[in-house]
């Protein structure tokens, strides 16, 4: 049970401090972590089921492929640390949030894609969102 609790206690202080680096836990990050998830769980159903990935040329799961994409997706927590760097360097809030919702309607458009290969219908309001979601996040000026 000792072992548990040290386990337990060391992922508690580790999810912590990478909360606390990306910028705190708020529900901008808490939905580019979900859109990030949603969209590895999808893309690797896609390619281990339907075998429909345009990410090989066979259509099924790749090694490369797969590591790339988390690769990616490490990358853009990194940008989201710089963005709750720049913030925190000029007194602003709204680096971070912009970089979060951008990726989150990239992430969104992956997943709605994914979806739309498995033959799963996705509604047009959906999209719209997701678009207007990464345009905002693209366009963000500072004023909100």
């Amino acid at each position: 049970m000792e072992h548990k609790n040290l386990i337990l206690g060391s992922l508690a202080a580790a999810g912590s401090a990478l909360a606390g680096a990306l910028g705190g836990w708020d529900g901008a990050l808490a939905l580019l972590l979900a859109m990030m998830a949603a969209d590895c769980v999808t893309g690797w159903l896609l390619a281990a089921v339907w075998k429909k990935s345009n990410k090989s040329a066979s259509g099924a799961l790749d090694s490369r492929a797969g590591w790339k994409g988390l690769c990616r997706k490490g990358v853009v927590l990194v940008v989201v640390w710089i963005g709750a760097m720049l913030d925190n360097t000029m007194g602003t809030a709204y680096a971070r949030t912009a970089v979060c919702l951008f990726f989150a309607g990239n992430e969104g458009l992956s997943l709605l894609e994914n979806l739309g290969l498995m033959g799963v219908p996705c509604p047009k309001f959906l999209r719209d969102a997701l678009e207007t979601l990464r345009e905002e996040g693209d366009e963000s000026d500072g004023d909100s």
